[in-house]
């Protein structure tokens, strides 16, 4: 897979910081992108379809696979209300107490996603529990890139909860 990474000193890193920070100023854009509770939904807004122009015009490849993850990554940063310099995996297995953030059966889950959909819908439900706060380049750069590689370094980076000795 190609590895299509988001980084600030990058053009696509770039633009899709800018466009992220914009978000705070269209409201109804962020708004609408919140709602939109799947991938074409998401595909459908006006503010979405202002990103993928930009990157476009920056090279971005136009291909489906990697339209529909540029579009989940859209839709989960209109989620991500402050930027955290943690990778998501060690913000998730931050302790609240004696208990991560997110537990380990939801974020085993996580990483059992088959499908950029399915991430999406889990990734969604999960940032509340990071109080909106995310790296948001490295969120893009991760659900662009979804696959067995991000999988296994999440499963490095987060600090699972140990398990008691069965009896």
């Amino acid at each position: 897979m190609i590895d299509l990474s988001f980084r600030a000193q990058q053009p696509w890193g770039e633009i899709t910081l800018a466009w992220w920070r914009g978000l705070a100023d269209d409201t109804g854009g962020r708004a609408a992108l919140r709602r939109a509770g799947d991938l074409t939904a998401v595909v459908m807004q006006p503010a979405y379809q202002r990103l993928h122009r930009r990157l476009r015009a920056a090279g971005w490849p136009d291909a489906g696979w990697q339209n529909d993850r540029l579009a989940a990554a859209a839709g989960l940063l209109a989620h991500v209300r402050e930027a955290d310099e943690r990778s998501l995996p060690v913000a998730m297995s931050q302790r609240d107490g004696d208990k991560p953030r997110v537990s380990a059966l939801r974020f085993r889950r996580l990483l059992d996603a088959p499908d950029v959909d399915t991430l999406f819908t889990g990734l969604r439900r999960t940032l509340p529990l990071l109080q909106h706060r995310a790296d948001p380049l490295a969120l893009t750069t991760d659900v662009v890139n979804w696959g067995d590689r991000v999988r296994k370094r999440w499963a490095y980076d987060y600090d699972w909860p140990e398990q008691k000795a069965a009896a």
